[in-house]
Formats: C-alpha cells, sequence, structure tokens
C-alpha cells in the first residue's frame, strides 16, 4: 500500500471539504448520527423529581430511557459513571442564546452547564412569524433543543409601527389578537412581555389581558418581564397577578429580582404576594439567575422616560452606583465599551449624572439619524440575601437571561454557578434541589410531557458531571470563560458533549409548549 505523508493527507483531507460542507448543509445532522445503544452503569441518577439520589444503571435506546435499574451490558457502549451525576438536561427558561446560535450551533457556552433545552422569545421580544423561526431551525439544528415564546412588544410593534408611545386602539388591538392567534397556532409557548422596554412599556394593564385571554384560549402560558423591578416593584407584582387573574391564565415571572438599595432586604414580602397568589388558585411561578447585577439598556432606569438631571440622581443613587454600571455595548463610542461609568465621567470631565444623560442623548440621537445608537449596561443592584430567599422559594427555577456574546458572565456560568455556590459553599440547596429547579420544575412549569425527569420512556436529554467539580468560570473580568465539571451531554440520545468538546453533532429539535 502506499504511504501518504502528512502534507498529502492534509491536502486530501482539506480538499474533501467543499464536499463535506455540501453534504452538511443537505443533511439533517440527526439523521446522520447512529442511534443510541448505550449503558451507564453505576451512576448517581438525580432524576429531577425532588427525589433522593440513587446509585444505578440507566440504559438509553435510540433516543430514550430505556431501563433503569441492575442492568446486564448488552451489545451496546457502556460507561462507568462511577462517582458521577446523572441528571435530565437543565433547561434555560429564559435565554437570548438564540442569537448566536445560527453561528454556534455547537452550543459550547450551553453545553459547558449541562444545558439541553433554551426558551427564547423573551421580554416581549421574538421573531415574527414564529413559523419562520420554527423552520430555520428544523433545516439548520444545533446541539442543543430550541423553544420560543411569541412577543408581545414584537406584535405591538408590528401592528402599529413607530406610532406605538400611546394606548393602542380597539382596531389596533383587534389586530394583535389575530396576530397573536396566528402566531400562537404556529409553535409558540405562549405569549411574552417586556412592560419595562419600549414599546410594551406604553400598554395599558387591559390591553395585556386582552391577549393573555387569547393564550389562555390555546391552553398556553404568560412570561412577563414585568412592569418595574425596583421602584413600582410591589404594584408591578399586583399588575402581573391581576392579568393572570383576569385572563385565567398561568403566569411566570421572568428574573424575579429586588432591584433597589431600599427594596433590599425584603424578598420574604414579595414571597407573601406571590404565596397568596398561589393559594387562591393562580398558578405563577418565577425564574432567577444568581448574581446581583443586571444587563439592560440604559433608558431602563427611566420608567417615565423622562431623562432629568433627578431621575438621573435617583437611578444613580439607589438603582445603580456609577462604579457599579459597566459599558457592555455603546455604538456612540466603541471605547467605552467594558469601562464603568465613573470612569467614562473622568474621561469626559463631567460628573456621573451629567455624563448618563450625555450618553443617552448621544445614543438616541445616532438611533434618530439611523447612525447604529445600540446600547446596553450591566448594572449592580441586587443584594445576595433576596438572591438565596427568592431562590429557594419552592417555585422558583433557574435561569441565565443569557447570552454568549455580552459581558455580563451570566450567559456563561448560571447554571453551574449554582452548584458551585448555592450547593457546595452556602448549602441553600441540596444537590436534588437544584437539580429540580432545572428541570423537573421547569417541566411542570411549562408543561412539557417528555423532558425534563430521567424516567423509563423519557426523551434522553441528559447530563453526566462530576458534583464536587462543577462550576462557573466567568466572571466580569473574563464574562465568557466556559464552565468545567460537565463530562459529557446528551440531546434526544445522542451525545453533543464530550470532556469539555463539542462532538459535532447537532440534534436539537423545536419544542412547542
Amino acid at each position: 500500500m502506499p504511504q501518504i505523508n502528512p502534507l498529502q493527507s492534509a491536502s486530501i483531507f482539506w480538499g474533501a471539504l467543499p464536499l463535506l460542507a455540501l453534504l452538511a448543509s443537505c443533511t439533517n445532522y440527526q439523521s446522520v448520527e447512529m442511534p443510541s445503544n448505550l449503558l451507564i452503569e453505576n451512576v448517581i441518577l438525580v432524576d429531577g423529581t425532588g427525589t433522593d439520589r440513587q446509585i444505578t444503571d440507566v440504559r438509553i435506546v435510540s433516543s430514550r430511557i430505556d431501563a433503569i435499574g441492575d442492568l446486564d451490558h448488552g451489545n451496546g457502549e457502556v460507561i462507568d459513571g462511577r462517582g458521577l451525576v446523572l441528571s435530565p438536561g437543565f433547561i434555560d427558561t429564559h435565554s437570548h442564546h438564540d442569537r448566536s446560535l445560527a453561528e454556534d450551533p455547537d452550543a459550547l457556552v450551553l453545553l459547558s452547564q449541562g444545558v439541553t433545552t433554551i426558551v427564547t422569545g423573551q421580554d416581549g421580544g421574538s421573531d415574527i412569524p414564529i413559523a419562520r423561526l420554527k423552520e430555520s431551525f428544523e433545516d439548520s439544528p444545533s446541539a442543543v433543543n430550541l423553544a420560543s415564546y411569541v412577543g408581545h412588544g414584537s406584535i405591538r410593534r408590528e401592528v402599529m409601527g413607530s406610532d406605538y408611545m400611546r394606548a393602542a386602539t380597539s382596531t389596533e388591538l383587534t389586530a394583535m389578537e389575530e396576530l397573536l392567534n396566528q402566531e400562537l397556532s404556529t409553535g409558540a409557548m405562549g405569549l411574552s412581555t417586556g412592560l419595562e422596554y419600549d414599546p410594551g412599556i406604553y400598554s395599558e394593564t387591559s390591553e395585556v389581558i386582552s391577549l393573555a385571554k387569547i393564550t389562555a384560549e390555546h391552553g398556553k402560558r404568560y412570561s412577563s418581564h414585568m412592569r418595574s423591578e425596583d421602584r413600582k416593584l410591589f404594584s408591578a407584582i399586583e399588575e402581573t397577578i391581576t392579568i393572570a387573574r383576569e385572563a385565567g391564565i398561568p403566569v411566570h415571572i421572568s428574573h424575579i429580582k429586588l432591584a433597589m438599595r431600599s427594596l433590599w432586604g425584603r424578598a420574604d414580602e414579595v414571597l407573601e404576594l406571590l404565596y397568596e397568589a398561589r393559594e387562591s388558585g393562580l398558578q405563577v411561578t418565577a425564574d432567577l439567575y444568581p448574581y446581583e447585577y443586571w444587563q439592560s439598556t440604559m433608558t431602563v432606569l427611566f420608567p417615565d422616560r423622562e431623562f432629568t438631571k433627578e431621575a438621573a440622581e435617583f437611578a444613580l443613587e439607589e438603582l445603580a452606583p456609577p462604579e457599579g454600571i459597566l459599558i457592555d455595548r455603546y455604538e456612540p463610542n466603541p471605547s467605552y465599551e467594558g469601562l464603568t461609568l465613573a470612569e467614562v465621567s473622568q474621561i469626559r470631565g463631567m460628573d456621573p449624572v451629567t455624563t448618563y444623560l450625555a450618553l443617552i442623548a448621544e445614543s438616541r440621537a445616532a438611533r434618530e439619524t439611523g447612525n447604529g445608537g445600540r446600547e446596553s449596561i450591566i448594572g449592580t443592584s441586587m443584594y445576595p440575601e433576596d438572591i438565596s430567599v427568592l431562590l429557594k422559594w419552592p417555585y422558583t427555577n433557574v435561569a441565565s437571561d443569557g447570552s454568549s456574546t455580552s459581558r455580563h458572565p451570566r450567559g456563561y456560568g448560571s447554571f453551574s454557578k449554582i452548584f458551585r455556590k448555592y450547593v457546595r459553599e452556602t448549602g441553600d440547596l441540596t444537590l436534588e434541589e437544584a437539580v429540580y429547579k432545572m428541570t423537573g420544575l421547569v417541566k411542570t412549569t411549562l408543561g412539557l410531557e417528555e423532558r425534563g425527569t430521567l424516567e423509563v420512556g423519557s426523551v434522553a436529554d441528559m447530563v453526566l458531571f462530576d458534583p464536587d467539580k462543577i462550576r462557573d468560570m466567568a466572571t466580569k473580568e473574563a464574562p465568557q470563560a466556559l464552565s468545567v465539571g460537565v463530562e459529557g451531554v446528551w440531546v434526544n440520545g445522542i451525545r453533543v458533549f464530550e470532556h469539555g468538546l463539542s462532538t459535532g453533532a447537532r440534534p436539537g429539535r423545536w419544542i412547542e409548549g
């Protein structure tokens, strides 16, 4: 047989790439993967139901859990799971990672945390039509599953255009209802709102109730970034509960928090309101990311959209101090990105209040003239004890609110941080409770039938991890560092992550509520 030197071998390989690319573009990744016939033995099974762990064997055949117990090896692959935990794949109920899935379908940022499903279309913003997103994903799937809400803000903008800074007319509301009906019929999980953002901030409660009623008729759910997470937090909670009651719909509060200094320590009062709502028969749930800082726009600190000196002073005293506001994105002057407001103030030779108002004015002017103007900030506003109290509420699940491109580490570390901090360091959660808040609780909240627990017949979305080593590595200084401690991830029975690397498989599926 003739010898081929390494250079010839490389030339042959690279020359074949165009054909490989053509085949990949014409082939659904899942269809070319061999069906699983796998036994994981001697593993610590934490099945997502909240019950105690057990050491056992788990067999996967094709895309599902075939058997659990003391099992024979059989003819398939065998993995020794001794000392490792096998749990359902984690479900991110509030994600913005869809923004990068097209460029990064292997989704290492998610798989390194054990996340196998993301739910997008959050904060009132989604693709319209949802059917187009669904078709695009099914044609070119990623390594993780995808679901999406339809955004109230997106529907409102579609109907009202740029003239949205007012209440909708009855004709416009009817048009929104018709569009929502269509979107819910073609793949959306439910309705999401971003009532602290344009254009949703200008909607009346009655408008949201009308749309939530349409959503309820479809048997789906309502997810809300509430109208306030600081100044008017308690009235925003009351509004959210009112919408759920009037529409007769389950409601999920996005990234629940107390983001104002004078509110710190009052998490128990928030939970009292939510408990009362549940006791009255309403299905009220919430999600949370485990960080004291959020990410949003500069204008979110001005709920009345009145950019006065007094409003700015209040924001920088009560909501986020100048040294606690990190510029994530600032198109009018990208050199500010990665600096705090305090640092930008020093550069500009102005006080922080004047600087903040000037930055907002400059970005708005740039947008109005079509010269970019997009901006975002990371603001430190929360109290660690409140996060712990809210996390331990039985109806709070873990989410990230993250993406793979921002300077906020939540996109890279929310799930793994729970194990590092709240299981191993503080003991606020047991291992079983932590897994439940990422899996089984989500299954109930979102009405998933086949995912979220590992039982015979369940879809084999699974994560295999070391309970002593799983941890976040992402920080404000290194926000895009991958998590460690996950040994393997399977999506729909196919291994997508192995020892820190992608396998190249992309068996993710579109999931409807």
